[in-house]
């Protein structure tokens, strides 16, 4: 396909970026910088996606750290790969455990929500299949900013004191002081341009690089992530680290106006945005800005959250078979229930997120879609003392009801939020993409491919396009540039509209097209945080 593209009239004034031998794309302007970094130095797609991994746990710990979890979707010699690095629950945990502890459904922070972290595992099988380089290399462009510090940006630092704000609140425990040790060092949060660094966390990185990630489950670093758990009589074990390791998975896919959009499959929620697109294929859209749009845009959505959150969990544990809830037969059965009028789907209430996302390609045609996350923000609020290392909380959105499909049980993996896109025509990769922010991802994916393929505009257009998000029963928010009179109208239509003023609550995105005839990459970058595309 050819870059037959058009603008969107609002602009962020940012222009689509074009290069030819490499590009990466990710919300910190020296992140992204690390990735091009390592393309210069010989590396490949898989090593700046790498270097730029390890460098936003560094540059943008508010929303993923070491001890998180990542997916992947590499195009690389002409065929896409899946890389499932999520961790499981403890061995040890039950429901019955939790609920002797005093809980009726699982917490936030503190130690019962934290899960095997997997980012560290994903990061090393990644070098060790794909890359060119080796991890203890990739890493070294992180190791530095760790040891040395970084200014910190607008929204990073907008982001970090509204975590430090909060956890100041509710983290009363001894088991807390460490993240406040480290993320908070003068007592309070780093401010916006305030140099902010970490030796631990410089030198947890350079241990992982040197051992290819043995340290972190099996040696040092798995000593000291247990010693703290033990500390405080907790769930996660030695046994637990030395029994992950990272898994290569198929990537699931429908086919959307002759391109194949590809997802992670479950324990990922990336099968919802394939059911909402599924739905929507059956109707034809003229106009990216007409009611009847964006009305069966959000009905789809509905819907195909209301399955997601009915079946997806540990593939293990599934209770539907992918391959059912993707067939035609069953879109067109979804399809029907949308009528003129918002319905009412079975209720749930979507969180916000904290999730990092990057896109790579280089000269070669070889092309990463890369998300990594702590979830909600920083995570747990535990910092492994002496380490840098953030735990994740991902187990926050295990159910403690026993017949629940996705219910807490030893080994476990849980309904996890984060998602990488890509998009393929014929036997050709077009290109990554991602749209960040817990359960919006699933809603952003949806709408950055439908801006691609049915509206036909540019990377950087498809993401300036206003959003909408749903969010419960017919309630659905909206941005500020939103045109008032298509809000005007959904209302019309029954939907509950809403404007939220903050525009992180939409996502963070990036893509990466490749001209399938030129090798030529187009790139976007999200206007609603810090991001940048670095490019050669």
């Amino acid at each position: 396909m050819n870059f037959d593209f058009h603008y969107y009239p609002y602009t962020s004034q940012r222009t689509t970026v074009m290069a030819k031998r490499g590009m990466v794309a990710t919300s910190q302007p020296l992140a992204a910088q690390v990735g091009l970094e390592i393309l210069k130095k010989g590396g490949n797609a898989v090593d700046a996606a790498i270097a730029t991994a390890a460098a936003l746990t560094v540059l943008e710990p508010t929303s993923n750290g070491i001890g998180g979890d990542a997916y992947a979707l590499v195009w690389i010699n002409g065929k896409l790969h899946g890389l499932d690095a999520s961790g499981p629950a403890p061995k040890s945990i039950s429901i019955e455990a939790v609920k002797e502890r005093g809980y009726e459904k699982m917490p936030v922070h503190g130690w019962l929500p934290v899960t095997v972290p997997g980012a560290p595992s994903g990061w090393a099988e990644l070098s060790k299949r794909f890359g060119k380089l080796s991890l203890s290399e990739v890493l070294k462009p992180a190791i530095e900013y760790a040891e040395n510090g970084y200014p910190l940006t607008p929204t990073l630092g907008k982001n970090w004191e509204y975590a430090y704000q909060n956890f100041k609140q509710i983290l009363k425990g001894d088991e807390f002081k460490h993240w406040f040790e480290i993320f908070a060092p003068h007592g309070r949060a780093p401010r916006v341009g305030e140099i902010w660094s970490s030796k631990d966390h410089a030198a947890t990185l350079r241990s992982i690089g040197e051992t290819n990630a043995e340290s972190f489950y099996k040696g040092e670093l798995a000593e000291k992530i247990s010693a703290f758990s033990k500390k405080y009589h907790e769930f996660l074990s030695k046994e637990d680290l030395a029994g992950y390791q990272a898994e290569w998975v198929e990537p699931i896919k429908v086919n959307y106006r002759g391109y194949d959009v590809w997802e992670i499959p479950p324990s990922g929620q990336g099968l919802i945005t394939l059911l909402a697109l599924n739905i929507v294929k059956g109707f034809s859209f003229i106009h990216r800005d007409s009611v009847d749009t964006l009305h069966k845009q959000i009905e789809a959505m509905k819907l195909a959250f209301t399955d997601g959150r009915a079946f997806i969990t540990d593939p293990r544990d599934m209770r539907v078979a992918v391959e059912d809830l993707l067939s035609e037969e069953y879109a067109a059965s979804r399809r029907a229930e949308i009528g003129e009028y918002a319905i009412n789907p079975w209720p749930y209430q979507p969180k916000s997120g904290g999730t990092v996302y990057l896109a790579t390609a280089d000269g070669e045609g070889n092309m990463v879609s890369f998300i990594q996350s702590n979830y909600m923000g920083f995570g747990s609020g535990l910092v492994v003392p002496g380490t840098g290392i953030a735990l994740q909380n991902r187990g926050h959105d295990f159910s403690l009801d026993p017949h629940h499909p996705n219910a807490l049980k030893p080994g476990k993996k849980t309904y996890h939020t984060i998602m990488p896109g890509f998009l393929t025509k014929g036997d050709q990769a077009f290109g990554p993409f991602g749209v960040m922010g817990g359960y919006m991802q699933p809603q952003g994916h949806m709408q950055v491919v439908m801006n691609t393929i049915d509206f036909h505009l540019n990377p950087q257009a498809a993401l300036d396009a206003p959003r909408w998000k749903w969010v419960e029963d017919k309630k659905v928010l909206v941005e500020p540039h939103f045109p008032y009179p298509l809000a005007q109208a959904l209302i019309r239509k029954g939907h509950q509209i809403e404007m939220m003023v903050d525009l992180g609550g939409f996502g963070r995105g990036q893509i990466i097209w490749r001209d399938i005839k030129t090798g030529v990459l187009m790139g976007g970058t999200e206007a609603r945080t810090d991001g940048m595309i670095a490019a050669w």
